[in-house]
């Protein structure tokens, strides 16, 4: 087939869907988020949906599976039009979704969050036994070998997700929906989750699979559709295309485009690291960071490269003080750095943190509010904040970061992901930091607002910071810093500028199965 547009999406020549979109629009207020959106999903295939933050894959998704009510449109199963009241009708027909933002009860354990509102009694008890037989079949299933009694708010973000992942298949779907299903997972639990994914297929399970890893997802896809702006931009099997034709569709330029080219101007060295041990937070006993090394200079931008437990997240937080170090030194231009992150902010250094949702953003706040939060103490004058500096250093932030808002007032809810990350590294730079760090600041972000985080962070070092980020993106690793560090095991196994190393070399070296030699440039 080639690639274009057709009115049901690729469903198979011939073929009736399992589920469809017909000319769907979604209105809410004055915003259009979709606009007469036709697509067809096929059983036993996987179809990815491609398209930037705000180009209304979830909310196609939330109306497949009757969490939203269409504006005009309808939804059709087996080629029937069909009218849903809700997710649990919608699940009860066979179409079940994994939403992108964790739905889990913290305070329950494991195998209670799998069997909420669906569970099995016996003789009018809570049928416990079966419970656990069950959660930990489907565990099995996802190779994790988790107690089903473990309470979900001990369980790491990626377990969680995995939790999210096991209730959908518990319900045994006819149409599984998954939006973002690996955005923390690792790489292992990755190739577990693809391979639950073949199994559905042969299964004649219907998938529908959203990701902004799109490498990632094209490897899994059969066939694959393109929304922007709200609209089904194109569709076409996955043999057809290929990376550079997605993001063309999705973006409307090439992806060379969406990277940053500069010559760095190199000044002292700001941030000196020397023998750095650090103990694993959940496992004191064994290191996740153990005896690294590393100098970044002003002006110079420094990629650390690793897989999920290479210990990149517990080296960024030991800089920035929100993990003890064991042992080892860290000098900020050339003085020791010691103190909480308080103090190691006010000394220079800032940190932009990996799950922003938890960790860099107060939900009940602002933009304006979440952007400054960190950087109040600059706006006190006899210990009221000046309200008029605060907004004027606000309203130049939001541009300089190229925020998408309504203005500093609108709810930071309101934001897409993209644009959250963005206020979260806008209330980094307004700490006025010598040094800046980022852990995995393209997480969860479309291809163009990854663009825009990618200018951010170069425009800083521009300006002379010293920028010292982590990526588990071997495309960001080899096209985004002046300088790369591999991270395995907790140690740095080459120091190499990304020109001099191949994509196979980079994984092999972070996977750790490459002991031959230690890469290091001088």
């Amino acid at each position: 087939m080639t690639a274009g547009v057709r009115g049901s999406g690729p469903a198979p020549e011939g073929s009736v869907p399992v589920l469809r979109a017909a000319e769907v629009t979604k209105v809410y207020g004055g915003t259009h988020a979709l606009r007469g959106v036709s697509l067809g999903i096929a059983a036993g295939r996987t179809t990815v949906l491609f398209g930037e933050n705000g180009a209304g894959k979830s909310t196609l998704m939330k109306i497949l599976s009757a969490v939203e009510q269409p504006s005009t449109g309808h939804i059709e199963l087996d080629g029937e039009a069909v009218s849903f009241d809700s997710a649990r009708s919608a699940a009860d027909h066979g179409i079940s979704i994994i939403h992108q933002e964790l739905s889990l009860c913290p305070n329950l354990s494991i195998q209670d969050n799998l069997f909420l509102g669906r569970e099995h009694t016996r003789r009018g008890l809570l049928d416990r036994s079966r419970h656990r037989d069950l959660a930990r079949q489907v565990l099995g299933r996802l190779d994790r070998s988790l107690d089903p009694a473990t309470l979900v708010s001990e369980l790491r973000l990626g377990q969680q997700q995995l939790v999210e992942i096991a209730r959908a298949l518990l319900q045994r779907a006819r149409v599984l929906i998954m939006d973002e299903p690996t955005s923390a997972l690792s790489a292992p639990e990755v190739d577990v989750l693809f391979q639950v994914i073949s199994d559905l297929k042969a299964d004649g399970v219907a998938v529908v699979y959203i990701s902004h890893h799109l490498e990632e997802a094209l490897s899994v896809a059969d066939d694959v559709a393109v929304l922007r702006d709200g609209r089904m931009v194109a569709t076409s099997r996955a043999a057809d295309v290929d990376l550079a034709w997605i993001v063309r569709k999705m973006v409307g330029r090439d992806q060379d485009s969406l990277y940053p080219h500069r010559e760095p101007a190199l000044g002292p060295v700001a941030l000196d690291v020397n023998e750095l041990c650090v103990a694993d937070p959940s496992s004191p006993g064994r290191l996740s960071v153990d005896g690294v090394s590393l100098t970044v200079r002003a002006g110079e931008t420094v990629g650390i490269y690793g897989l999920m437990g290479s210990g990149r997240t517990e080296l960024l937080e030991c800089l920035a003080g929100r993990l003890p170090a064991a042992s080892g030194a860290v000098r900020l231009q050339g003085e020791p750095l010691t103190g909480d992150v308080r103090h190691r902010m006010g000394a220079g250094l800032a940190l932009v943190p990996e799950d922003r949702q938890r960790d860099g953003l107060v939900q009940s706040m602002t933009v304006g509010q979440n952007m400054s939060l960190a950087s109040l103490t600059r706006f006190a004058r006899r210990l009221l904040v000046d309200r008029r500096t605060e907004n004027s250093a606000v309203a130049s932030m939001i541009t300089d970061a190229t925020v998408k808002a309504a203005g500093p007032d609108a709810p930071i809810g309101s934001l897409s992901g993209g644009n959250q990350q963005k206020v979260v590294i806008a209330k980094a730079v307004m700490t006025d930091p010598r040094v800046l760090l980022l852990d995995e600041p393209s997480r969860g972000v479309d291809v163009g607002s990854k663009a825009d985080v990618f200018a951010l962070m170069a425009h800083q070092a521009e300006r002379g910071l010293a920028v010292l980020f982590s990526t588990s993106e071997a495309e960001e690793a080899l096209r985004i810093p002046d300088r790369l560090l591999i991270l395995a095991r907790g140690r740095v196994v080459a120091d190499v500028r990304p020109a001099e190393i191949t994509r196979d070399r980079l994984m092999s070296l972070a996977d750790g199965a490459d002991t031959t030699e230690e890469a290091h440039h001088d």
